[in-house]
C-alpha cells in the first residue's frame, strides 16, 4: 500500500489517515506489550559527485532532525548499502546508515517521517531515502 500511494503521491501520514500501514494486529499478552510500527530509515551516505557524507555532519543531522522528533529511542547501524541508478540503471554501491525506530503509528509518526526524509534528501542532495515499516509487538 505505501508503494502504491507513493506512486500517486500521497503522503505516509495520507496513508496511515486511512489505516493503510499497520492493521489492527493482536496485542502480546501483558499490560506492558503493545502493538507498534517498526520503522527503518536507509540513508546512503555517498554525494553526487563523489565524496560522502562524513561523520560530523551525519551526526549533526541525527541530533537536529531526527532525535527531537523521535526523543524516545532509536538504533542507529552502519552498513552498506546498494540501489540501481533510476536514470541509468547501473547499481550503485554506498556506505549506508540504518536508522530503526520502534513507535506508536499514528498521524504524528508518519509527518515526521516524510520531513526527516524530505530534509536529508534536501540538505544532501539525495535521490531518495529508504524507508520500511512493518507491524510488530514490542515490550520494553
Amino acid at each position: 500500500m505505501v508503494e502504491r500511494a507513493r506512486a500517486n503521491g500521497e503522503s505516509l501520514a495520507g496513508v496511515a489517515a486511512a489505516g493503510g500501514v499497520f492493521g489492527r494486529g493482536t496485542a502480546l499478552r501483558g499490560s506492558a506489550r503493545r502493538c507498534r510500527g517498526n520503522v527503518q530509515l536507509l540513508f546512503g551516505r555517498s554525494m553526487k559527485g563523489g565524496g560522502r557524507i562524513d561523520d560530523a555532519a551525519w551526526r549533526d543531522f541525527l541530533a537536529r532532525s531526527v532525535t527531537p522528533r523521535f526523543p524516545d529511542g532509536l538504533t542507529v547501524l552502519e552498513g552498506s548499502g546498494q540501489w540501481r541508478q533510476r536514470a541509468t540503471g547501473t547499481i550503485v554501491s554506498e556506505p549506508s546508515t540504518l536508522v530503526e525506530i520502534v513507535t506508536a503509528p499514528s498521524m504524528e509518526t508518519f509527518r515526521n517521517l516524510d520531513a526527516i526524509r524530505a530534509e536529508y534528501r534536501t540538505r544532501f542532495a539525495q535521490e531518495s531515502v529508504g524507508l520500511v515499516v512493518n507491524e510488530s509487538c514490542a515490550s520494553f
